[in-house]
């Protein structure tokens, strides 16, 4: 997978990441209204994010002018107009620097390897770029793909973490924690 960096786009031959802009506003919306009921299951800023989108995309445009909180890119594709997904660099600790890594697919992308080269993509932004010396993904015990991704790009079983959160349905579950060092 080669990874070109040109200004702030980050891409192979099948996909780019691109950060937020309002020009993305009715496709994200779009992708997260199709893949509603899948992310519902894990994440808690579905419902918000429907509601309140133009908030939501200037919030994550200004996380990136400051580098704080959530540095998100969404997911383009060559092939397809639209998002396939998001990925992000969660700032953890910038003097280590840490970060964690969060993800989700657009519904009709799913197992089309997409975030798998998303996530790629980003880690060596995070590695070459930022230097970071760890990238975490946490997710709910019952996420197998989440479980999955993680796994298959080389990332490390750390820990579980018991009754740790809740997911958007209320359940109390337990939260697990995957780790890549830098060099």
């Amino acid at each position: 997978m080669a990874l070109q960096v040109t200004g702030t786009v980050l891409q192979t031959e099948r996909i780019k990441l691109v950060k937020p802009s309002m020009e993305l506003l009715t496709d994200v919306q779009v992708a997260v209204r199709e893949s509603r009921a899948d992310l519902e299951k894990y994440l808690s800023w579905v419902e918000e994010s429907l509601k309140f989108p133009e908030k939501n995309m200037s919030e994550a445009m200004q996380r990136h002018e400051s580098f704080t909180g959530e540095l998100r890119y969404y997911i383009k594709t060559f092939r397809e107009s639209g998002i396939a997904g998001s990925i992000g660099l969660i700032v953890r600790d910038i003097e280590v620097p840490f970060f964690e890594v969060g993800y989700w697919v657009r519904s009709s992308c799913s197992g089309q390897g997409f975030v798998t080269e998303a996530l790629g993509l980003i880690e060596q932004y995070a590695f070459n770029d930022l230097k970071a010396k760890r990238l975490e993904i946490r997710m709910a015990k019952g996420n197998s793909k989440s479980r999955n991704l993680a796994e298959k790009a080389g990332y490390v079983f750390e820990g579980e973490l018991a009754n740790e959160r809740r997911l958007p349905t209320g359940e109390i579950t337990n939260t697990l924690i995957y780790a890549k060092s830098g060099l």
